[in-house]
């Protein structure tokens, strides 16, 4: 039976159709002011202006002028570790850099270190503790990266976590490879062998269990140069997975152009960006994922979001939840931060969180937007002054409930 959800104050990122959204596109946020919503099987029915129905629905939700969005897409996480970084928090308040703290062991080697001494059934408690929460805090389906564990069973380990993940997770989830995510200290000096290891042992093993959606390369100097991202790129896509690559977080080196060539789904941090590189990327399909809170946590330049919109690049947001540069996966956050810090309209934030985040991890027919069909995962706002007030008060949690496929969660 149908379940019909009255008395909505508005309804957001209402479409009946909808493509990936670029430049001005993406300050178009439509909504209908006093609306209802009907769920069914979990899915979108219907939606429209308020209006008398006959009382012959399973159940009648009155949302008492609350404002109700299509849940967050978290296109960018690293949501499998094993424990806490604050010790490289306070090394960071002393004035360590990023590169320093690798430098001495921390960083990715250090998360690597204690996920391989945890267990399977630790890291899922973890991991599951964390998704409970984030789905809390509106994320309605998500994108989850190995690569802390650099060794053939460690990154299987991660790997078979999300799969674990992804069974009983009441959210849609989308695996990523990152075992390019740093040298492990034995092959600190050949980059080559490692390398090899990640092409003819991890990347076979991976497919036979399907274990992962996308291939990751961390490009950036001291990690993956530009020609071998393009190396295992080339490796994966002789398995079918399609790249999301971290390129353009500290420095441009090439790494754009590689995952452009390559097809990637997308390009993710991008806090320094040439104004060639956003040409090229606009030019593209390839979508722009920005991670604000990631150059918040580092103290680093924010991406340049205004200049992309302008130019037309096609952009997403992502919360890049990891122990190391972002210690938070709260995407109301991300969104004030990204108003606040980087320009963006709150209706480009929204739409950059939600449908272009779908487009990101290729689940725009089931997310992203209040269209019919779609999974009725929704966030239920407390009354809002206005759209404006959900960025604004960025230190109020302003979400009464969330729903999941068609039931509060």
């Amino acid at each position: 039976m149908p379940k019909l959800i009255q008395n909505i104050g508005c309804l957001y990122n209402v479409r009946e159709s909808h493509t990936l959204l670029r430049g001005k596109e993406l300050s178009y946020l439509p909504s209908i002011n006093d609306a209802y919503l009907i769920v069914e099987n979990g899915r979108i029915l219907d939606y429209g202006p308020i209006r008398h129905f006959e009382n012959d629905f399973e159940e009648i939700i009155d949302a008492k002028g609350q404002h109700v969005f299509p849940s967050w897409v978290d296109s960018h996480t690293h949501l499998v570790f094993a424990g806490s970084r604050e010790s490289e928090f306070v090394d960071k308040i002393k004035g360590l850099t990023y590169a320093d703290i690798a430098a001495k062991g921390g960083g990715i080697l250090n998360s690597a270190a204690r996920l391989q001494e945890t267990s399977f059934d630790d890291l899922l408690t973890q991991a599951r503790q964390r998704l409970d929460q984030l789905i809390r805090l509106g994320t309605g389906a998500i994108e989850i990266k190995s690569g802390y564990g650099l060794t053939v069973e460690a990154e299987l380990k991660i790997l078979r976590v999300i799969k674990a993940l992804k069974a009983e997770s009441p959210i849609p989830i989308k695996a990523t490879f990152l075992g390019a995510h740093a040298f492990p200290a034995t092959y600190k000096v050949n980059h080559e062998a490692y390398i090899k290891i990640i092409i003819e042992e991890m990347l076979p093993a991976i497919v036979s269990e399907q274990l992962a959606d996308y291939i990751d390369v961390f490009c950036e100097k001291g990690f993956f140069s530009p020609e071998q991202t393009a190396k295992i790129c080339d490796a994966a896509a002789v398995f079918g997975l399609r790249p999301k690559l971290h390129v353009n977080q500290l420095n441009s080196i090439g790494g754009l152009q590689v995952a452009i060539k390559k097809r990637a789904l997308s390009v993710d941090h991008l806090e320094t960006m040439t104004s060639e590189d956003i040409i090229e990327l606009a030019a593209s399909a390839t979508i722009g994922t920005l991670l604000p809170t990631a150059a918040f946590f580092l103290r680093m330049p924010y991406q340049p979001a205004r200049e992309m919109i302008d130019a037309g690049c096609a952009l997403a947001l992502a919360s890049d939840f990891n122990p190391g540069s972002s210690p938070s996966g709260n995407m109301n956050f991300v969104i004030s931060l990204s108003c606040i810090q980087m320009k963006m309209l709150p209706e480009e934030a929204i739409n950059a969180a939600t449908l272009n985040a779908a487009y990101a991890i290729e689940l725009q027919e089931e997310m992203g937007s209040i269209t019919k069909g779609k999974k009725a995962n929704l966030i239920f706002m407390k009354p809002l002054s206005s759209l404006a007030y959900l960025p604004y008060a960025f230190g109020n949690n302003l979400i009464d409930k969330v729903m999941i496929n068609g039931a509060f969660y």
